[in-house]
């Protein structure tokens, strides 16, 4: 019978419903809950604002500016072959001062700036400062080479130019240049030019540099003198030292830019000197700048008048650095013609009013006053008079005075604009990403730029100026600065946070600009095509402008911006563009300029590694954040400025390496601010938290009405902030600190763990510091005195504390309170655990050592004359009488003695030499028994810890059983050591150490020697202190039953113990004495006191 398939009827149908349905909600409650992850993923990840722009950190970011596939001779491609070249030399030229800039900026001013730093403790040797120097030796040919390529250019170029603009008209004819100014290539010109005076200025700044190798150069000659002590033969050395002697003259002596102005120009027939075309030309691309510069200057101060008007106006930027290459170019000028423009110097000198300081680089400031007079002025005249010099020092300190008093105002207006500016950036998101208005974007980019040069440029000049003039920084200025710092990161932070953004529009704005370009480009182009004369220059133009048309064409590269500049600088010739056309073609070229290298724009502009030079002034900073806690956040952007120093360090050669200088760096930034931030808020927390729970005791007036209280919950509440390859948590800190710290009082003050719980509670409540328990008992009653606190204090527990031999307990003489304290077995045995056996030893040293200097003490009294006459005189009339007293001790003898010693003197408080010897006896008495103690003790504790271990006389070895089973090394390892213990522990619980023993090896050789036989008399002393005793105990239980029980006492058996336990018998021979005091016996009356 074939079997049915099995058959589901409606019951089952349901279940399997039902049983469906939960599954479903399962997962659906599984996917809300993956989704909350993801999406906590994601806030965490997002941008905030921790995460600053890092160009060294950030594994992904993206790069906007794009690069040139194409070589420049195939940019450059027209049918006049004749401008083809003349563009293409001076493109290539141009170039090669790109990279001669980018390449001093970022190797040679690093390189050289930072030198001496980072080795300050070590520098003070003259071995470290030579090696130093001798690293720099590498450092200094790469850079003679660099300046001998840049000679070279700058000759290249002036002799390009000078054969372009030529007066010999016998000479070949290139083009028809009478209408054409290659601004572009001037520009260039100024620009390789201030590199080599910013070099200049940063040797002549560094003064360490210099006192350095002057110390090299002395280590040379004694070498000379003595060649075959260093193994050097003598040729290489003589090259070594012609070798810096050519790096001295061609370096170290600050004329690089002297040295490449007075280069011999003048080769053969082309006397560029006599060429007065070319000199015309000059002195107009100098004219023509500064006017563009008069027009900057405008711009600047007009600038936040009519914010709106000139929004997007890219002419503020770099001015500066342009004047600063104009004056360059005016002393190059100055040199080759010798002919100087009276006019324009003094129109240059003037600049000074409007431009006090210019920042070349890092904390290097140029003064226009000071390069004028150093380059220009002739040896036989004098431009300019000490009164003119003098006023322009007072009114570089008057701009200081000035900035101090409008500083609060200039904070408040950048706020504001910088503010709106951010809005309006979000708000640009917000617009979605296929806003189409592309002209609105570009302007509000640019606007960030400017805002950055603004802020940028206020915050270098107000820092050098006062550094350089050595005009100390009030703490206003300080903080305002610093709220500017701040401004410009912020400024970057946008900048990031909008990468996006930025990244999807500056592809589409470049797009935009070419095509405006290009429009007013070809209106031009069809004016000229459109007019039917024919002529070279006609043509000229014409070539020039299908060549800038052919480079608009195309992505917008450096190379290709830098062929339309000097095709239009052709091209603009015969008043090819209307004014109004001429100006629109200018400005959005300098847009596009922008927009194309806004990522390197901003990089620079927003760079704060200046202030590695400035970082004295960063207490000041973290000292106002911290008593301004409401916007405490502003932290993370300080920190991202401080970053900015870690690439320009990158490039420091005097050192072994470069991260030696970087971690110098970090520790101080870190203990700065661990000081002037960490650490006090950490005690403020604290004693917050303290005075709160001890309010009842009313220490303090905490109404906030009427004292200022600082609230210290914003900056607890910052995020993580960034410290270069590692995180600061503030948070974190301050709760390990208090964790620390109660834990560490905790253990001292068991008794207080309700207040310091209390005080976490408190702690989390007001401030969110949630901290683990420190699970301590809050109180025991078999600790007792810590046997560490006992040893350290061994002669004054030996003193406050009596002994009881039969229970082996300590017992307090005397106490304030209404309670003894003791010390029996079960606390030493205690303390042992906690601290382990090795503190056995220990403490028996230290009591060793205090019974070395009690026994000194009674070795002094028993030599004393009056004690060791009546001592011979007692010991002498008992060997006479102890026949006829049948070897008995009178009792008044004794008691005679007692007397006798009285009367040599007392104690204020009436106690004789004798009472003060048996004291004395005490003491060593106690010592002993707590030596016996310890003993005992650890006995105990290693029976407690034993106590488990089944039987001790069988005991299984726990390493061979883990081996016989294959069980893993670290497993045998364990059992290997458990071994050890077990053993030490059974040795330990079976032997233990005879304390004792190792005493009368240690005192016996020593009291037996022959400078201590005055201890041999000690026997005959016994009974008059034991008489001493018997009633010194008398009276202490007789106390015990009055109201004042001051002094009284039960028990005092460390006199007992200070007879060494049998001292008295035959069996210790520590004194040389048992033949004697064998046979000394005491009377009945002493017994029956005893």
């Amino acid at each position: 019978m074939a079997e049915r398939p099995w058959l589901l009827d409606g019951l089952d149908e349901g279940a399997v419903k039902i049983l469906a349905e939960v599954q479903v909600k399962k997962y659906g409650r599984f996917l809300e809950e993956y989704v909350s992850q993801l999406n906590g993923v994601e806030d965490a990840l997002d941008c905030a604002v921790g995460d600053s722009w890092d160009f060294t950190l950030d594994p992904i970011s993206l790069q906007f500016l794009p690069y040139e596939q194409t070589t420049v001779l195939d940019i450059i491609s027209t049918d006049n072959k004749v401008l083809n070249k003349v563009v293409t030399v001076f493109a290539a030229l141009c170039c090669e001062i790109n990279k001669l800039k980018y390449e001093a900026e970022t190797k040679f001013y690093n390189g050289l700036l930072f030198y001496g730093e980072g080795a300050a403790e070590s520098s003070s040797q003259e071995g470290e400062t030579l090696i130093q120097m001798g690293r720099m030796i590498a450092f200094f040919q790469e850079l003679s080479c660099f300046v001998a390529r840049c000679y070279e250019v700058v000759a290249n170029m002036i002799h390009q130019l000078a054969s372009l603009y030529t007066s010999n008209k016998a000479a070949p004819k290139i083009i028809d240049v009478s209408a054409v100014h290659l601004q572009t290539v001037f520009e260039h010109l100024g620009d390789l030019l201030t590199v080599l005076l910013t070099l200049d200025e940063i040797i002549k700044n560094q003064i360490t540099l210099k006192e350095h190798w002057t110390m090299y150069k002395r280590l040379l000659k004694s070498v000379h003198h003595n060649p075959g002590r260093f193994d050097l033969p003598d040729g290489k050395l003589r090259s070594l030292e012609k070798l810096l002697l050519k790096l001295e003259t061609d370096l170290l002596d600050g004329m690089l830019l002297q040295n490449c102005m007075e280069h011999p120009f003048d080769k053969g027939e082309n006397i560029i000197s006599k060429n007065s075309v070319f000199m015309e030309e000059f002195a107009y691309n100098i004219r023509t700048h500064f006017l563009a510069l008069e027009e900057f200057a405008y711009n600047i101060r007009t600038h936040f008048l009519a914010i709106e008007a000139k929004l997007g106006e890219p002419t503020e930027i770099e001015s500066r650095q342009r004047f600063v290459s104009i004056c360059c170019l005016y002393a190059l000028h100055f040199n080759i013609f010798r002919a100087l423009d009276k006019k324009l110097f003094k129109t240059l000198m003037d600049v000074h009013r409007k431009i006090p300081a210019v920042t070349l680089v890092a904390n290097v400031v140029w003064f226009v006053d000071k390069f004028l007079l150093l380059y220009l002025q002739p040896s036989d005249k004098q431009l300019v008079d000490r009164k003119t010099l003098q006023a322009i020092q007072t009114q570089r300190e008057a701009f200081l005075q000035q900035r101090a008093q409008t500083q609060a105002k200039e904070i408040q207006s950048y706020y504001m604009v910088v503010g709106a500016w951010m809005s309006k950036m979000d708000s640009t998101v917000l617009k979605g990403p296929f806003s189409n208005d592309l002209a609105s974007r570009c302007n509000l980019f640019i606007q960030g730029i400017l805002y950055a040069f603004n802020l940028s440029n206020i915050i270098r000049t107000t820092m050098n100026l006062h550094a350089t003039l050595q005009k100390p920084m009030t703490k206003t200025t300080v903080k305002a600065l610093f709220r500017l710092v701040e401004l410009l990161q912020a400024i970057q932070f946008t900048f990031h946070c909008r990468s996006m953004l930025v990244a999807e529009s500056i592809s589409h704005i470049s797009q935009y600009l070419q095509y405006q370009a290009l429009c007013i480009i070809s209106a031009a182009k069809k004016r000229v095509v459109s007019d039917k004369k024919y002529s070279e220059q006609r043509l000229d133009v014409l070539s020039a402008l299908l060549l800038a048309e052919n480079a608009l064409n195309g992505p917008g590269t450096k190379e290709r911006r830098l062929i339309i500049s000097l095709a239009l600088n052709v091209g603009t010739q015969m008043k090819t563009f209307r004014d109004d056309e001429l100006q629109s073609v200018q400005l959005v070229l300098k847009k596009l300029d922008l927009v194309c290298d806004l990522r390197e724009r901003l990089h620079a502009l927003t760079d704060c590694s200046f202030l590695y030079w400035h970082r004295t002034v960063i207490p000041t900073y973290l000292q106002d954040v911290y008593s301004s806690t409401e916007d405490a956040s502003r932290l993370h952007y300080m920190f991202a400025a401080l970053r900015d120093c870690v690439l320009p360090m990158a490039y420091a050669r005097h050192m072994e390496s470069p991260q030696a200088l970087l971690d110098t760096f970090k520790k101080e930034i870190r203990e700065t601010f661990q000081e002037h931030v960490l650490d006090k808020l950490c005690k403020d927390v604290e004693k917050d938290l303290r005075l709160s729970v001890h309010t009842h005791l009313k220490l303090d007036d905490r109404n906030p009405f009427r004292v200022g209280l600082k609230d210290l919950f914003p900056i607890l509440q910052v995020r993580p902030i960034r410290f270069f390859n590692q995180f600061i948590d503030i948070k974190a800190y301050v709760m390990h600190y208090l964790e620390q710290t109660f834990y560490n009082l905790n253990t001292v003050a068991l008794h207080d763990s309700a207040t310091y719980s209390e005080m976490r509670s408190l702690a989390s409540q007001r401030y969110g510091l949630t901290m683990t328990e420190p699970h301590l008992p809050s109180q025991t009653l078999e600790q007792g005195l810590d046997v560490l606190e006992i040893m350290r204090n061994i002669h004054v527990f030996v003193a406050k504390y009596l002994y009881n031999l039969n229970n082996q307990i300590f017992i307090e003489r005397s106490s304030n309170n209404k309670h003894l304290n003791t010390i029996n077995i079960r606390h030493i045995a205690n303390s042992i655990r906690t601290h382990g056996t090795g503190i056995m030893n220990t403490t028996v040293n230290f009591t060793y050592q205090f019974l070395r200097k009690k026994f000194f003490i009674f070795s002094q009294f028993m030599y004393d004359e009056h004690i060791k006459s009546r001592l011979i005189k007692d010991i002498r009339h008992f060997r006479e009488t102890k026949e006829q007293n049948e070897q008995k001790y009178p009792f008044d003898r004794a008691d005679k003695f007692n007397r006798g010693i009285r009367k040599l003197g007392v104690t204020p408080d009436g106690q004789s030499y004798l009472d003060q010897f048996r004291q004395l006896i005490s003491q060593i008495g106690n010592a002993m028994g707590y030596v016996r103690m310890i003993r005992s003790g650890g006995l105990h504790c290693c029976s407690n810890a034993i106590r488990f271990v089944p039987d001790l006389e069988d005991i299984v070895n726990f390493e061979e059983l883990a081996r016989e089973d294959k069980l893993s090394e670290e497993t045998c390892a364990a059992a290997k050591q458990l071994d050890v213990v077990l053993d030490m522990l059974t040795k330990s619980f079976a032997e233990g150490t005879e304390y004792f023993k190792m005493l009368l090896a240690v005192f016996v050789p020593e009291f037996r020697s022959s400078k201590n036989m005055h201890l041999r008399n000690f026997y005959i002393i016994l009974p008059p202190l034991i008489l001493n005793f018997v009633e010194h105990s008398i009276s202490c239980k007789e106390k015990l039953n009055k109201k004042n029980k001051l002094g009284a006492s039960f028990t005092d058996d460390g006199f007992a113990m200070g007879w060494y336990q049998h001292l008295l018998s035959r069996s210790c021979p520590v004194f040389g004495c048992e033949n004697l005091n064998s046979s000394l016996t005491f009377v009945p009356p002493v017994c029956c006191l005893l």
